[in-house]
């Protein structure tokens, strides 16, 4: 695993501060639907905070995150981009909450920084290499990335005056054309059994949320029938394994509308998937959902479960893992915060969340703008 501690030393003062069994191979995501409603779904977007609010508390650390951020962007290794991607979701996210251009120049100024940093790696490709990994370019961390630098693109692509502003497209055509060529398709040629359908859900959902995010802003046919086919792939069928992230879900053994699953494809052994790394899967399955692939609002509201019933109990105790072991320190900015964009009753328990930081707050605007927008 990864360490994240050195991470998420931008967590902001201000803002307050294993049981081995196995779950029975039959007990799948189709048990689980319909979901009872819970007592959560009362909650009315109209009594949660605005995305004015947590704007306030993203802007307290606006001067820091640059100051620590842009350093970052401009190294030429690979690792140092790995836990920048968490700023640029921020700003992206910033930008699709209030689509006030100072989020937007920002995130176009972080991730054309790190275009700036590649240079020509083997088979004429750019790229990037870590010094954690003895020089080597490294899939995971780039993937890590550019989940978010696509992002950017499909937040550009949505906003009609920008997309229309000459300058702005400009810039994303060139973003665009990089992201597809050496990204995606660099390590797709490179044998996408080894890069992109990796051993981890957490790590092939990476690569499921760039597919998607691509296959919503290419101009070419035969690219997005690649990003698709990625996307069915690690929904449903997985290359060298039996499934896919669906055939993962299964029956959460201390809750039962909840999920449960494991990091391990094809494994139903508990603990299951490590909330920290989890983050990663919930960041391409709230994106799936509200994109049309074959998540749906039941699959939500049980990971929605999850969460408040399971990872999060209540309080301050965190759990380490799905199956509700394990201790942790409650850090879900990087995907399951992102679960309030979908219940209201979910933001307003996450407002009483301790741990924010400039990415949890946010995604907490753009939750309240998504969830402004559906009422």
């Amino acid at each position: 695993m990864i360490a994240r501690a050195s991470r998420r030393a931008l967590l902001l003062a201000a803002a307050g501060s294993v049981a081995a069994c196995t779950t029975p191979e039959d007990d799948t995501t189709a048990a689980l639907s319909p979901v009872p409603a819970s007592p959560e779904a009362a909650v009315t977007a109209a009594a949660l905070k605005p995305v004015s609010h947590w704007a306030g508390v993203y802007l307290r650390a606006w001067d820091y995150t640059a100051e620590v951020g842009l350093p970052l962007s401009r190294s030429a290794d690979s690792w140092d981009h790995y836990g920048f991607s968490y700023t640029v979701d921020a700003a992206v996210a910033m930008f699709r909450a209030t689509g006030e251009r100072r989020y937007l120049d920002r995130s176009l100024q972080f991730v054309e920084n790190v275009t700036a940093t590649a240079s020509t790696m083997r088979g004429g490709y750019l790229g990037w290499t870590s010094a954690r990994e003895d020089g080597d370019e490294v899939p995971l961390y780039e993937s890590y990335f550019w989940r978010y630098g696509t992002a950017l693109l499909v937040a550009m692509r949505e906003n009609p005056a920008v997309f229309g502003d000459p300058a702005y497209r400009s810039r994303y055509d060139r973003l665009l054309s990089f992201a597809e060529k050496h990204i995606f398709e660099k390590w797709h040629s490179r044998g996408p059994e080894d890069t992109i359908y990796r051993e981890r859900t957490h790590m092939t959902s990476h690569w499921a949320l760039i597919a998607l995010n691509l296959s919503r802003v290419t101009t070419d046919a035969g690219r997005k029938q690649r990003y698709l086919t990625v996307v069915a792939d690690v929904d449903q069928h997985v290359p060298g394994y039996n499934g896919g992230l669906r055939q993962q879900m299964r029956r959460n053994p201390v809750e039962p509308t909840a999920y449960f699953w494991s990091d391990v494809w094809g494994s139903a052994q508990r603990p299951g998937q490590d909330v920290s790394h989890g983050n990663g899967v919930m960041a391409y399955v709230v994106e799936a959902r509200d994109h049309g692939t074959t998540w749906t609002e039941a699959d939500l509201a049980a990971f929605s479960r999850l969460l408040l019933r399971v990872v999060w109990p209540g309080g301050t105790t965190y759990k380490a893992f799905v199956d509700g072991s394990g201790a942790d320190n409650g850090w879900f900015a990087d995907g399951f915060v992102k679960l309030g964009r979908s219940d209201p009753g979910v933001q307003q328990r996450l407002e009483s969340h301790r741990v924010v930081n400039d990415q949890f707050a946010a995604n907490m605007a753009l939750n309240a703008r998504l969830l402004g927008a559906r009422k």
